[in-house]
């Protein structure tokens, strides 16, 4: 009998899609920025990189989710149970990735233009990545116990 399958890895995958593209999005501005900043004769900052890698920690989250699914070693019979609860948990944290994202590129256009609020962009990236910590501690807490 075969069980512990999990989700089959999509609150993983979907968290990792949802990083590699929120990343993705703040590394092109960041570059865009940098390229102003040399391009006057100025030192790029190299703050900018706080907001390119904010997205990549919706992967761990999604990877610490999957990992307890599968440790939970549900029967067979939970399967769709399993893939709904991934598909779920994986969405949300990959959209949390993608939109953290992109208010990082924004971040780094104000950044890059007037050199403040450094501060003020970091809790708000902050606020979008207590999303997906949120949604893997409460469907943590929902996954049964055998």
């Amino acid at each position: 009998m075969v069980s512990g399958m999990g989700d089959m890895g999509m609150s993983l995958s979907l968290a990792a899609v949802g990083s590699a593209l929120g990343s993705g999005v703040a590394a092109m501005a960041a570059i865009g920025v940098m390229k102003r900043k040399l391009a006057a004769g100025e030192k790029a900052p190299f703050t900018l990189f706080i907001f390119v890698g904010a997205p990549l920690s919706q992967l761990f989250y999604g990877m610490i989710f999957n990992t307890n699914l599968v440790k939970a070693n549900l029967p067979p019979e939970s399967y769709m149970f399993q893939i709904v609860m991934g598909l779920g948990a994986g969405l949300a944290m990959g959209m949390s990735a993608f939109l953290q994202g992109r208010a990082g590129a924004r971040a780094c256009d104000a950044l890059g233009e007037t050199g403040k609020g450094l501060g003020g962009y970091i809790m708000a990236i902050g606020v979008i990545e207590s999303v997906a910590l949120l949604v893997m501690i409460l469907l943590m807490l929902k996954i049964p116990q055998i």
